[in-house]
């Protein structure tokens, strides 16, 4: 998801190393043959509801696409069945076939993963995105102008070298590869701290993630999720549908102490 996004440059400290896992055991969350174990919720629609049959399983990938309907503002979501706190998440995606012209125009090759999530049950029907944070995937547009592992913010604020992060999507310092192509991007949550990696490249770091009792992007919200200052430490984990045709593979986690 992009509304406006702010550039900005990464000092070199932030970009040291990073203690990945605790663990080398990685846990897959999707098998590359059925979605039993998660849960789709669309806007407009009720948790449980694959409008469309918006996000299916072909070759042994989830794929998201609209060929069943005219897309407009039906944001839709892929939530995994459990809630996670530290975490290392590693997701491979592509982006392909031909934007739905009917979306916004900034959801042009635009997607990601929402952590911290509340679930899908708990979104009311015609809530438009779950309160979370999001990794934001985007594809190159050809100008060379876009980056990849952002971070979006529906509902929430983060720090960024020490204050709290005044816009809605902060950008990374990784180019945007172009449509077609698989891109490995990983997630580690480890207590405040967050790091973004893409093809295992750390591309950006920030921090202590809390509920935006003001953000008024999220529409239709219960008020659990608007209690501004609250800390988000932990939540679930989702794969957007934002307009654009995406596959996602390779979808595994490694857990935390």
């Amino acid at each position: 998801m992009a509304m406006k996004i702010f550039f900005v440059t990464l000092s070199m400290m932030m970009l040291g190393c990073t203690n990945t896992a605790s663990s080398d055991e990685w846990i897959t969350l999707f098998n590359g043959k059925d979605l039993d174990d998660w849960t789709v919720k669309i806007h407009h629609y009720e948790a449980g509801n694959n409008y469309g049959n918006t996000f299916r399983v072909e070759e042994g990938m989830l794929k998201v696409r609209y060929d069943q309907y005219e897309f407009s503002d039906e944001f839709g979501h892929i939530f995994y069945k459990s809630p996670f706190k530290n975490f290392h998440l590693s997701v491979d995606y592509r982006f392909s076939g031909e934007f739905e012209d009917t979306a916004p125009s900034y959801a042009l090759l635009n997607s990601g993963v929402m952590f911290h999530s509340q679930s899908a049950e708990s979104q009311k029907k015609d809530q438009n995105w779950p309160v979370s944070v999001e990794m934001q995937y985007l594809a190159d547009l050809g100008d060379g102008k876009r980056t990849t592992g952002n971070m979006c913010s529906p509902g929430t604020n983060i720090e960024f070298e020490g204050k709290v992060y005044p816009g809605h999507c902060l950008q990374s310092r990784k180019k945007a590869l172009p449509k077609n192509q698989w891109v490995t991007a990983e997630l580690i949550v480890n207590g405040t701290k967050i790091t973004q990696l893409i093809n295992g490249e750390v591309v950006l770091v920030y921090s202590h993630p809390t509920i935006d009792g003001n953000d008024q992007m999220v529409k239709g919200a219960a008020a659990e999720f608007k209690q501004g200052g609250k800390a988000l430490d932990s939540g679930y984990i989702a794969l957007q549908s934002e307009g654009h045709p995406i596959e996602f593979k390779n979808v595994k986690i490694k857990l935390l102490e």
